[in-house]
């Protein structure tokens, strides 16, 4: 672990991070997206596969360009986006998750692009709601979801925490980067082998943090 590792906050991130959201959970909030969109703008479903990607390329989510240039309500959006009436079917995990988490010293903090009620939806079906000290939503960063800067700043003034004594883990590794600019360790959760100078962990699932990071020593970047 880096040295004085308990008084260092854990940040993490969520889909694709601690649980995986690619089998379900992502395909079902791309599929509500396209329809809101479709019913909100009243165009056809391909338009409105056209005009997420124009905005996901322009401002880095669907959601900013709904607000920028169609008036949509950013909380109804969410909501009606993130409706999961089986999700506990839809979450996919590894059974050590909770053990690997309660193995890291320190106070742990999940940093989302999501919802705050996804979020807590989530962290509950994982079992794990009650080892973090804190969540922060993209409602929280008043809209300006992660890799803005802006976000991680509000993050930080909310939960009053030095970037220095932060770790990050991510799955993104443009989020990973905005972390490194504001001094923080990083970690990203990848399969990949070879991780770019921002990264100074690289694993494959967070459930190798506790032995990867205790190689780490607090002596800078660690090998994969």
């Amino acid at each position: 672990m880096p040295n004085g590792s308990r008084r260092y906050t854990w940040i993490f991130d969520l889909d694709n991070t601690l649980h995986d959201a690619r089998p379900h959970i992502f395909p079902h909030i791309n599929r509500a997206m396209t329809e809101y969109v479709a019913r909100h703008l009243g165009v056809d479903r391909d338009s409105a596969d056209r005009l997420r990607g124009e905005y996901w390329q322009r401002y880095g989510a669907t959601l900013l360009g709904l607000i920028r240039h169609h008036d949509v309500d950013p909380h109804r959006f969410l909501h009606e986006t993130h409706d999961f009436p089986a999700l506990e079917r839809m979450v996919v995990a590894r059974r050590e998750l909770r053990g690997v988490l309660k193995r890291l010293p320190g106070r742990k903090i999940v940093f989302s692009n999501s919802p705050a009620h996804y979020l807590a939806a989530v962290l509950k079906v994982l079992g794990v709601e009650d080892l973090f000290c804190g969540v922060f939503a993209i409602e929280h960063t008043g809209f300006r979801p992660k890799p803005d800067i802006l976000g991680f700043r509000r993050l930080l003034r909310a939960h009053r925490i030095d970037p220095r004594r932060c770790i990050m883990v991510e799955d993104s590794l443009d989020n990973l980067r905005t972390a490194k600019r504001l001094r923080m360790r990083t970690v990203w959760v990848d399969a990949t082998a070879r991780a770019p100078s921002w990264v100074d962990v690289n694993v494959r699932h967070v459930i190798e943090l506790p032995e990867r990071v205790r190689a780490w020593g607090g002596r800078g970047r660690a090998k994969p």
